[in-house]
């Protein structure tokens, strides 16, 4: 109706017979299309109204979708928060059980150095030896290299040691980021249900669970990045435990899923990006480490048990050496006793036998039949050339035994001599077992590191 009236008033026809001039009828005629043209104008201006013109609720809508873009940004952040959260406690876990390697670190290191001291102790005490015993031995040879060979182990417990300090350094400093991002991240989650159930959709969280389980899988719940910038990305909230030796299921879907971009101002910060990688490169290197120091430990208690072993046996076959010669030195000083008994008989039989050649000392102590001029040997002598050989037979015969005697004397005095440094080496040989089976008793007693530096 309207565009037919348009057209009607568009399409006027004039009156065939004018009276009026020309030009004042064109003038009316144009004043009726500029009005016709205005009207045309104005319609299709409302036309175009209430198309874009905004309806009357505009207000309360943006409101609205501004109160939507902050409940996805929140919500994210939330998420992002999670994350991080997550984060920090497996740092902080790994903190803890970087500390308790420490800790059985520095034990170990204390049991070298008191297994140093140990040896320095049976070293000392092997010093008090008689000086028959103190030539160079096995023994000797053993504890010098036990010695070497601890202060080897101390030299590589104590770089471990500084290794696992210099990590600890990072750790915390790692921990202190996370920290930091995560106070940042929370100052726009004071309008919002900050529990983990509220993200994952229902699903226990390992924070609710307890970290006893950091190692087993656990459940995702998938969120969409990007209400406020346009992009789309689906993340993980649990993070797999960045403490195992092998990628948990979790971490691999992670990486299947890949890592959302990050945004200087959306909820996934390079700040934040750059603290959760530091802390996972800080934790991969602390599991590493943690290997390494257990290996280290075992490594070092085979060596010391072996070395330890090692003197031990050596200082035990010194005992027994050492006992061996003792019994053997007791039979040959038993030996000589009996030859010492044996030329002191024979010595007092000769010496019994010269007095019985000699005679007695006063010439009225000789009988008859003992005298040199006795009758038989007086009446036997009245004839020319009878004269007998006994007297220089019985001075030969005293000489003789005299010889006799003088050689007894100097193999009993050579035997006593012997005697003598049999019983010396007996004793000092006892003197050394004792002293070697001390020490051997000392390493066992202590062995089990239960005693204090400079208290034994």
């Amino acid at each position: 109706m309207m565009m037919m009236e348009k057209q009607t008033r568009a399409n006027l026809p004039m009156a065939t017979a004018t009276v009026g001039p020309s030009s004042w009828r064109n003038a009316t005629i144009k004043e009726i299309q500029v009005s016709q043209s205005c009207v045309d104008k104005g319609d299709k201006g409302l036309d175009l109204g209430r198309t874009i013109d905004p309806l009357p609720s505009l207000r309360d809508n943006c409101a609205q979708q501004s109160n939507t873009v902050v409940h996805g940004y929140v919500k994210e952040t939330r998420a992002v928060l999670v994350r991080l959260r997550e984060s920090f406690l497996d740092t902080n876990e790994e903190v803890k059980s970087l500390l308790r390697g420490k800790e059985a670190l520095e034990k170990k290191l204390e049991h070298i150095r008191k297994d140093i001291a140990l040896n320095k102790m049976s070293t000392e005490v092997r010093c008090t030896r008689p000086m028959r015993e103190r030539e160079r031995d096995g023994a000797d040879t053993l504890l010098e290299r036990e010695l070497q060979h601890l202060y080897h182990l101390k030299k590589a417990l104590e770089a471990q040691l500084r290794s696992v300090q210099k990590q600890l350094q990072i750790l915390d400093q790692s921990r202190k980021r996370l920290n930091a991002v995560i106070q940042e991240r929370n100052r726009v989650l004071d309008l919002i249900c900050h529990a983990v159930s509220s993200v994952t959709g229902g699903r226990t969280s390992r924070t609710n669970s307890g970290r006893a389980s950091r190692h087993q899988p656990s459940d995702k719940s998938m969120m969409t990045f990007g209400a406020n910038g346009g992009y789309t990305q689906q993340i993980s909230f649990n993070m797999s435990s960045g403490t195992e030796k092998r990628p948990s299921p979790t971490h691999q879907a992670e990486e299947r899923l890949g890592t959302p971009p990050s945004d200087p101002l959306g909820p996934y910060t390079p700040e934040a990006a750059a603290a959760m990688e530091q802390a996972r490169e800080a934790r991969q290197r602390s599991v590493a480490l943690r290997k390494e120091i257990k290996d280290a430990i075992e490594n070092t208690r085979k060596l010391r048990d072996t070395a330890h072993a090692a003197v031990n046996g050596g200082m035990n076959r010194k005992v027994a050496e050492t006992v061996t010669l003792q019994q053997h030195l007791t039979v040959a000083s038993g030996e000589n006793r009996h030859a010492i008994h044996r030329s002191q008989r024979w010595y007092d039989a000769t010496e019994k036998a010269r007095y019985y050649t000699v005679g007695p000392e006063m010439q009225s102590d000789l009988e008859m039949r003992e005298r040199l001029n006795r009758p038989l040997v007086r009446v036997y002598q009245r004839h020319p050339g009878t004269n007998l050989p006994e007297a220089q037979d019985i001075i030969r015969g005293a000489e003789g035994l005299d010889k006799s005697l003088l050689t007894t004397s100097r193999n009993i005095g050579m035997l006593q001599m012997a005697q003598n440094r049999l019983q010396d080496d007996i004793f000092h040989k006892r003197a050394g077992a004792s002293v070697d089976s001390s020490v051997v008793r000392m390493r066992r007693r202590l062995a089990n590191h239960r005693w204090v530096v400079g208290s034994v």
